[in-house]
């Protein structure tokens, strides 16, 4: 038996997929020496949402989020564990109306970040409140919106401040088409955002803890078909602007299950999107790159229990602004300074060293998992529930194919489906 258990909390909406490859990894993991000199084993369980008392213990030691920033009940009992119980959450739910994108977006621009010109305009239908015909009629200024698109510039894209998975985005090349989109957006508060034209490469890059994975993103693919499995489509100076970018948004609000979206142009990187409190790990997404976030999850969660990392509810902003605020330092030396915040926030060489030490069998735990019957089971059931009858078998071959070029590039060196 272990010396020590631990509990992670899965708090879950419809997802099923990623939950039930983590819980299995969780049980492939088995025992794990700690540098307490103690074993470690560590469990999960699905959380239920019911009637708390405020002064009640959880069993949890950390809870891994899919569900509050939409279900406010769930979202007052992360906040209740994260301030009375210090349980270890990997987004801080106080930072959640960051994840509306504003501020973040004011954020990043304070701290020099190349975000596109952005500017907020007023709801165009009046508010479901019985007290905003008088405010309105005494405060609301009239605006000319030509004019403030034309301080934006065409193109440039109209989206909610507060949306995801691109709802509600709309690409504006012309006042027709602006009026057309502002007409449509109703009660949702919008963005005018500068379009960036002739960009060469999408970027997204999904974080977990100090791990990044940086894919070549294509929106106007079918979701299936977005992340393009593909090697080397950056720079090695592109790539850690990109990498550097996602940590720092990370590790300035306390979120560190996130992804991020960069537009790459010649040698300016442009975030655009990096406020997700519900990243995308569906294995029908993500296909490819799966097998690596589960492996991260998996890494993350099991070094935050076992060392007993504290939760950091402060943000410690103005040492970040700092940085920004300097005009002597080089937007060069900004990165690095921010690199050197995000990488002391995750304790990426201890984190490093830990996995190392404690955590060298996850790579191949992992690779056996997704060669296993159990992988194949888990990706037809997804398959099945997730795509129409007469679109199984071609949806079965397409993620089927993409496994098997997983597993040949990740075999171990003296394996035979090691590819050359």
């Amino acid at each position: 038996m272990a010396d020590v258990e631990h509990t992670i909390g899965l708090l879950l909406g419809m997802e099923d997929d990623w939950p039930r490859a983590y819980e299995s990894l969780l049980r492939r993991l088995g025992v794990v020496s700690g540098p307490d000199g103690k074993s470690h084993r560590t469990s999960s369980v699905r959380v239920t949402i019911e009637p708390f008392n405020l002064r009640y213990k959880p069993r949890h030691d950390l809870v891994i989020d899919r569900l509050a920033y939409w279900y406010y009940h769930p979202r007052e009992w992360l906040k209740k564990i994260a301030l009375m119980d210090d349980v270890y959450l990997l987004n801080s739910p106080f930072t959640f109306q960051s994840m509306e994108k504003h501020a973040a977006y004011c954020a990043m621009m304070r701290l020099g970040l190349k975000v596109p010109e952005t500017v907020l305009v007023p709801y165009k239908n009046p508010l479901d409140n019985s007290r905003y015909a008088y405010t309105a009629a005494r405060y609301n200024q009239s605006f000319d919106l030509d004019a403030t698109a034309e301080q934006v510039g065409y193109p440039m894209y109209m989206k909610p401040y507060d949306g995801g998975a691109w709802v509600g985005v709309s690409k504006i090349r012309n006042p027709d088409e602006l009026h057309t989109a502002y007409d449509a957006s109703g009660e949702r508060l919008m963005h005018l955002q500068a379009s960036v034209e002739g960009y060469d490469v999408f970027a997204r890059s999904l974080s977990i803890g100090p791990e990044t994975m940086v894919m070549k993103f294509r929106p106007e693919q079918p979701m299936h078909n977005r992340y393009e499995v593909q090697h080397g489509f950056l720079t090695a100076s592109q790539g850690d602007e990109v990498v550097t970018i996602s940590r720092l948004v990370n590790a300035f609000f306390r979120w560190e299950f996130n992804s991020c979206e960069s537009l790459v142009r010649g040698d300016d990187v442009h975030p655009i999107d990096y406020a997700n409190a519900c990243p995308d790990v569906a294995i029908t997404s993500l296909h490819y790159y799966f097998p690596w976030a589960m492996a991260a999850l998996l890494r993350w969660t099991v070094y935050c229990v076992v060392t007993g990392r504290k939760p950091r509810l402060d943000t410690d902003t103005s040492v970040y602004f700092a940085i920004g605020d300097d005009p002597s330092l080089s937007y060069a030396e900004k990165l690095a300074a921010y690199r050197r915040l995000a990488d002391d926030y995750f304790e990426a060489d201890k984190y490093a060293d830990f996995c190392a030490r404690y955590l060298g069998n996850v790579d191949e735990i992992v690779y056996e998992w997704v060669s296993s019957d159990e992988y194949q089971s888990l990706l037809r059931e997804t398959v099945r529930a997730t795509y129409p009858v007469h679109e199984h078998e071609k949806f079965l071959a397409h993620f089927g194919g993409l496994t098997d070029a997983w597993i040949r590039d990740n075999a171990p060196s003296d394996h035979p489906d090691r590819r050359p």
